[in-house]
């Protein structure tokens, strides 16, 4: 029963509570962390933030995503891709969003809740990492509604990534591996069309 409540919790935050207070962006991401602290410490979470090992493969796994982005931003037919995204912090300021609603109201809430308190809390159960993987993805339910996504994509994507975040998180055994992972993902997706305008018209002046 603690397992199955430790399950639907979060679903329920993210999707129904969070919405229905319809909080500014910064109230949302104030709540975020408060509702991961509260969460960790019911359910004895065990994020070990700290590891060495954890240090190790993040910034590992970091390394490999910003080198793909860069490698995308100079080929021409990708770089194309991040111009025609939308931007998704009309609140905020870029510097803002990339430095305070990333990396704590994002990062660090869902990988405390997920990676942190979660994985360790299902690890006796069969098929544990695709059972956190499928609950991450449906924590985006909503975000992908309230952002136009297409939904089965989006759900698709996020429990792919769950998954690659709790091998990162089973390999180091700490959630900070997976946070650095999904810091650069999050912050590289944020800041590419701004990169790749920037490119395109260092290219374009022939500099």
């Amino acid at each position: 029963m603690r397992r199955l409540v430790a399950l639907v919790l979060p679903l329920l935050w993210n999707n129904r509570v969070l919405p229905a207070l319809d909080l500014p962006l910064r109230g949302r991401t104030a709540a975020n962390i408060t509702f991961a602290a509260g969460y960790t410490k019911v359910f004895r979470g065990s994020p070990n933030w700290l590891s060495p090992s954890g240090f190790r493969w993040g910034f590992a796994s970091a390394s490999v995503v910003l080198a793909g982005y860069v490698v995308a931003l100079s080929i021409p037919s990708l770089r194309r891709l991040p111009l025609e995204i939308a931007v998704r912090a009309p609140e905020t300021s870029t510097l803002e969003w990339i430095a305070l609603h990333i990396p704590v109201g994002t990062v660090l809430a869902e990988e405390a809740i997920f990676r942190g308190t979660l994985d360790p809390l299902l690890t006796e159960v069969p098929a544990a990492p695709a059972l956190s993987a499928l609950d991450f993805g449906l924590w985006h339910i909503h975000p992908a509604k309230a952002a136009g996504d297409p939904l089965p994509p989006t759900l698709l994507a996020t429990t792919l990534a769950g998954l690659a975040f709790s091998e990162l998180r089973r390999r180091s055994d700490s959630a900070t591996a997976p946070a650095l992972l999904h810091l650069a993902l999050n912050v590289g997706a944020a800041l590419a069309p701004t990169a790749a305008r920037w490119v395109a018209g260092r290219v374009g002046s022939g500099r």
